[in-house]
């Protein structure tokens, strides 16, 4: 008499395996945190014709084309190294140059790009408008840079909270992204 081997049972278990997938499929968040933070302003009210008019004097103006030459105030810039303290001078003028900007609430930083423009030059000019606005809040709260970037991820301490008001209670951060023009690859 020959012995038969004994054998799992394995009818159910394409069944299991693929309640198994499912429920990792369902269960599992996929963090898709790239990208850049930038919060987009409302949409504009239809019934609402407002002409928003702005004096020159008070507008900073980055242009970077699809090369990615960049022009500030008119001006060919080469080297990045002097154009956040361009931006900070601007934006703490104060009336004091009568040519540039009245006061912090009227500064608006201008950056127009080219559809050629590549993402890097996009990120490394807005990297430097965004890191002027937090050396002036840092400066304003009395904190290195550094911690008020921290002060300002931990918002739920009333400490940190403080901190993050202290530095941007008089310089808000107006930054106008304008559509790219069309010219360029």
């Amino acid at each position: 008499m020959a012995r038969s081997t004994p054998e799992i049972p394995n009818a159910s278990m394409a069944d299991i395996a693929f309640l198994l997938l499912t429920f990792f499929l369902v269960t599992t968040t996929i963090n898709n945190d790239r990208g850049l933070s930038i919060g987009l302003p409302p949409p504009p009210d239809p019934n609402k014709k407002d002409e928003i008019k702005m004096q020159e004097k008070n507008i900073f103006k980055i242009q970077v084309n699809s090369s990615d030459a960049l022009l500030v105030e008119g001006d060919p810039m080469s080297d990045l190294s002097g154009l956040k303290e361009s931006i900070i001078k601007f934006i703490r003028n104060n009336g004091q140059d009568p040519n540039s900007s009245e006061s912090p609430q009227k500064a608006v930083v201008s950056f127009k790009t080219d559809r050629g423009t590549s993402h890097k030059r996009f990120v490394e000019i807005l990297d430097i408008v965004q890191g002027a606005y937090y050396d002036i809040y840092a400066e304003e709260a009395g904190v290195s840079n550094k911690e008020w970037r921290e002060a300002a991820a931990k918002l739920s301490d009333p400490s940190s909270k403080a901190i993050y008001e202290r530095g941007k209670r008089d310089y808000p951060m107006q930054i106008s992204i304008a559509e790219p023009t069309k010219i360029g690859n």
